[in-house]
């Protein structure tokens, strides 16, 4: 197995103390957002024989098994991240394998660069995610009940929101989501600016269930994703609960720490709470306006003392090992490529001594014998 030298993203939104507090080193007083284990070509993993790349590069039925080439090409397919949300990510949504071909394909044909801040495809993949809190963890998560949206709204007592309680109100619930979302967004910005810098206000008095708004609306201020972010469930994960966010359904991370897990893409469209781009049209053709419980995950027991985060796609399983003091070994050898990283306590890995937010790559058939007392993450794939 190979110990992973990883690459930490410092965007804009990022805790300047999560990841270094979880290291065990002196922060540098910049943001740290993301640290990312994988294969990802933008920042891919370092190891002594080569980046992650070149490694499976060279011999992808080595590295990742026959099995995992077979159904997913000659690639690693998911991307395994440490993320400290110091503040809100962009309010977003993700495509479906087949819209993410299709968009990829027709700006492919429009000869928009790839790296065009315009783009909303940069790949042909999709993007379902699972995040982990490590630590207490709020986001956002798919749509509320819209009566219940319209209640939260109509509270701040803000007139200009009161058009868009009474949409609400209307039947069948998807067409009236869709109606409200497409009027926030598409709201004259000057118009816009003065509701958002109202129901902030109203927010920052009221607080109670009204906190986390007036702390998205400071962070960003009269961007109309502070309304559409009323439009959502709002979730505090406990340490150890997750999410996973399929296709479709609206997101966003407001603060906390966690491990992520995500097929091996970087396609994002985005609602709000950006200064990037924020393509309305194809937006309003990738959510899915359906309400609806967040559906909060909790590991369930599987074989060897292994906690297993249970979702529906294949390019990636998560699970975990909270190995006690004195515990017998646990072999971890698999016929898929795993990346093991540790964060808690101190895990050995055939001969890596792992602290927390440290990490190996395990090829796929390579034994992987961990002991110690710690937490120990594993990412892998279903063939």
């Amino acid at each position: 197995m190979d110990r992973l030298d990883n690459t930490i993203r410092p965007y804009a939104w990022g805790s300047t103390a999560a990841i270094p507090t979880l290291l065990g080193v002196e922060p540098s007083g910049e943001p740290q957002a993301e640290m990312w284990m994988g294969a990802h070509p933008g920042a891919p993993s370092r190891t002594e024989r080569g980046t992650l790349v070149e490694i499976v590069d060279a011999d992808p039925e080595k590295e990742l098994g026959p099995a995992a080439v077979a159904k997913f090409g000659p690639r690693l397919p998911f991307l395994l991240k440490i993320l400290a949300a110091g503040g809100p990510l962009s309010l977003q949504v993700h495509p479906n394998l087949a819209q993410a071909k299709e968009g990829y394909e027709d700006e492919e044909r429009r000869g928009i660069p790839v790296d065009a801040p315009h783009r909303n495809y940069k790949d042909a993949n999709h993007k379902p995610e699972l995040i982990c809190a490590l630590t207490e963890f709020d986001g956002l998560c798919g749509f509320r009940d819209p009566l219940q949206a319209a209640d939260l709204l109509a509270g701040l007592g803000v007139d200009s929101l009161k058009p868009y309680v009474d949409l609400l109100h209307a039947h069948p619930e998807d067409a009236a989501l869709r109606e409200v979302l497409t009027a926030v967004l598409t709201a004259d910005p000057e118009e816009m600016r003065h509701t958002v810098a109202a129901a902030a206000a109203a927010c920052t008095r009221l607080g109670g269930r009204y906190a986390p708004y007036a702390d998205i609306a400071h962070h960003y201020p009269g961007d109309p994703g502070v309304i559409a972010a009323m439009l959502l469930n709002h979730v505090r994960l406990q340490p150890g609960e997750a999410l996973f966010l399929g296709a479709g359904i609206p997101h966003a991370y407001l603060s906390g720490l966690g491990v992520e897990i995500m097929a091996n893409s970087d396609n994002v469209l985005r609602c709000g709470l950006t200064p990037k781009h924020v393509d309305v049209p194809e937006l309003l053709r990738i959510v899915r306006f359906e309400a609806g419980d967040p559906g909060v995950l909790r590991p369930e027991a599987s074989t060897d003392d292994e906690e297993v985060y249970e979702t529906p796609i294949d390019e990636f399983r998560l699970s975990r090992y909270v190995l006690p003091e004195g515990g017998a070994p646990r072999d971890l050898t698999r016929a898929t490529p795993q990346i093991l990283l540790c964060t808690a306590g101190g895990v050995r890995a055939d001969g890596h001594e792992l602290g927390p937010g440290q990490s190996v790559f395990v090829p796929a058939g390579e034994k992987a014998e961990v002991s110690g007392a710690g937490t120990i993450f594993r990412a892998t794939v279903i063939v």
